[in-house]
């Protein structure tokens, strides 16, 4: 059975936009939210988001054509070359149709839509930007990437609102342990942070509307009432085990397993069984070999709104039964919000990362416990704990469940 290294990493996100920045700043437990004062209106309800700051393409695309990448293309693209980067080569050695790039985006060109939108309104059709369409879809992101790279593989998108990214990661990783690809780029991005897109998820009781930047994104906390939009991406260079042992590649984990399944329940709501999540779960972990009391860690979905926490935890009960008890879990979003499309590819890198340095980070903010949220989410402080197999879980508006497994790398 062929087995899938993560040899290269690359990250854009409201807590740095290097993979060792980002990672220091998670490690001390900084937070990534900022007032939105110039994004929204005085009377806007919601007032805090977890922006991309100090960000800038150029490093890798000119201005002439950066104008012509929505924002989200361009934190994907970025995040892409930075993994290419840190995984050391460019993979001339690989046949590039056995080299690929699946990237996932929840909802894609919203700003550039609304932008555009505007200026239909007030000029007119004919000063619609021709490079609008090409700009705004989903699947730019990946096709971009592979302009980019050379890579000539599958490239498609995958979106399944925030679950995107996770399933991007493991269809990537299934198209090398089944023998399709040798090498894949594989995760996604997100960037809608505007004042359309936030006045649709406020107007669904999505997002917090709190005021204090500690207190916005408190995952399993009883006085959680939403999550923070945020934006980035994150990209992973999958890789072979064999081909990655035999030039030398830094290892960052494995990835073993993938489980993806459905609801079929509700347009936004999970469901409150946690049935379809938990089968999500277990398929991620059989898939690699495990049984329940070989996990130690799950980098949770855990957005910090009422129903997904609770349900969440419902599913991880289901999945791993007693050994649950046991199991650490955590929430990036407590200190990055919800990058939507782009957030299991984030959450990934974090798990990785975990597994390889054995470290979890806390899940911050936490105030208030929720009887009914009883697992051991992490509260109390950073974990210097052996991690040698850990899952990643993410939920998507439509009930799309997916879980990642990933294991601590030995030869």
């Amino acid at each position: 059975m062929r087995r899938v290294a993560i040899t290269g990493m690359g990250v854009v996100s409201p807590l740095g936009n290097t993979l060792d920045e980002f990672w220091s700043n998670i490690k001390a437990n900084k937070l990534g939210f900022s007032f939105l004062d110039d994004v929204v209106s005085e009377d806007f309800e919601v007032r805090i988001g977890a922006p991309v700051k100090d960000f800038s393409i150029e490093k890798y695309v000119d201005k002439k054509e950066a104008k012509r990448l929505d924002r989200f293309t361009q934190f994907a693209v970025y995040a892409a070359l930075e993994a290419m980067n840190d995984a050391g080569t460019k993979f001339e050695d690989i046949d590039p149709y056995r080299a690929g790039v699946i990237a996932g985006v929840g909802i894609g060109g919203l700003g550039l839509t609304t932008q555009e939108h505007t200026k239909y309104l007030e000029k007119g059709p004919g000063r619609v930007s021709v490079f609008y369409i090409p700009s705004n879809i989903a699947n730019m992101a990946a096709g971009t990437i592979s302009m980019k790279t050379g890579f000539k593989g599958a490239n498609y998108c995958t979106t399944t609102a925030c679950a995107s990214s996770t399933h991007a990661i493991g269809e990537a990783f299934r198209k090398i342990k089944d023998g399709y690809l040798d090498v894949c780029l594989a995760g996604g991005s997100e960037a809608c942070i505007n004042e359309f897109a936030l006045a649709g998820f406020n107007n669904m009781k999505a997002l917090s509307r709190s005021t204090e930047l500690d207190k916005c994104s408190i995952p399993f906390d009883a006085d959680r009432n939403g999550f923070v939009m945020g934006e980035g991406g994150g990209m992973l260079v999958l890789e072979e085990m064999e081909h990655a042992k035999a030039r030398g590649a830094k290892i960052y984990a494995e990835i073993a397993g993938y489980g993806a399944t459905g609801d079929a329940f509700h347009m936004t709501s999970p469901d409150p069984k946690g049935e379809a999540a938990s089968v999500a779960i277990k398929l991620a972990f059989e898939e690699a070999g495990l049984a329940p009391e070989d996990i130690n860690y799950i980098n949770a979905h855990g957005t910090s709104t009422h129903l997904n926490d609770l349900c969440e935890t419902t599913a991880i009960k289901l999945a791993l039964g007693d050994a649950a008890k046991n199991v650490v879990v955590n929430s990036t979003k407590s200190m990055i919000g919800h990058l939507l499309g782009g957030a299991g590819a984030v959450e990934a890198i974090v798990t990785a990362l975990s597994c390889k340095e054995d470290f979890v980070h806390k899940t911050v903010g936490f105030k208030t416990a929720d009887p009914e949220c009883d697992l051991d989410n992490c509260t109390d402080g950073n974990r210097n704990m052996t991690v040698n197999a850990a899952l990643s879980n993410n939920l998507g508006f439509g009930g799309h469940n997916a879980t990642l497994c990933f294991k601590k790398y030995t030869d």
